[in-house]
């Protein structure tokens, strides 16, 4: 585990691809709360980093921008190709290694989606990401809150970067947590600038969907939204 906690999915994902779509967590927390994120994306050119099953990928094409997606597992890049077909470009890559497959300066705009707490040091990730960006490009992505994280740390210390080990219903997954202050350090130091930290609270089910966690998640932070931006060069 030098590197990331990918090799959770290697059981599981198939289960989580095909659970993400029924799921109330999805539909009414996790892709509401991204969603309302997102900058404009019609007309840009857009990586979407550790695609999962494509959700999101299927999303932004949808609305105009062009796509380039990318995940580790090969469950995960199949079910992405299935879903969007010849709309976007799908490829297998690691998040924790460089990105060949783009060149400096390609994108308008990085999504990362409940990835980089997968990766052991994101900071040459975060760099990789601002070397593909364009000046003046977005970076947008969401990660476990490192406050309700806690819960599970293994030192219960806030300010260390712990490996997490959580039961999900479809298995195990591993995945470190970070403080707050960590990972806006990270940000500056890999050169982006924070626009906007949000901590999403759900939208309301209607009255027949059962939604279990809607109580818990309107009073307690279970995610981290940033955006961040790569500076624009003064010549």
């Amino acid at each position: 585990m030098d590197k990331h906690t990918g090799s959770s999915y290697d059981e599981i994902a198939g289960r989580y691809a095909d659970a993400q779509d029924q799921k109330p967590w999805n539909i009414y927390f996790e892709r509401p709360g991204v969603l309302a994120f997102l900058p404009d994306i019609g007309g840009k050119d857009v990586l979407d980093a550790g695609c999962g099953p494509g959700f999101y990928s299927a999303y932004m094409a949808d609305h105009g921008a062009t796509v380039t997606a990318f995940d580790l597992n090969p469950v995960f890049v199949e079910r992405t190709r299935q879903r969007v077909g010849a709309r976007v470009t799908v490829l297998q890559a690691d998040l924790a290694e460089p990105l060949t497959f783009a060149t400096d300066a390609s994108f308008d705009l990085v999504v990362c989606v409940l990835v980089l707490h997968y990766l052991k040091d994101w900071r040459p990730t975060l760099r990789e990401f601002g070397r593909v960006l364009r000046p003046g490009g977005l970076l947008v992505f969401s990660t476990h809150h490192p406050f309700t994280d806690l819960e599970m740390s293994p030192t219960g210390d806030y300010f260390a970067t712990d490996l997490i080990e959580d039961e999900w219903d479809i298995g195990k997954v591993q995945f470190f947590r970070r403080p707050l202050s960590k990972i806006t350090r990270d940000l500056f130091d890999a050169g982006f600038l924070i626009e906007e930290i949000a901590e999403p609270q759900p939208i309301k089910p209607p009255a027949d969907v059962v939604f279990n966690s809607y109580e818990r998640i309107m009073k307690t932070p279970m995610r981290v939204l940033i955006r961040a931006r790569k500076p624009v060069e003064v010549g």
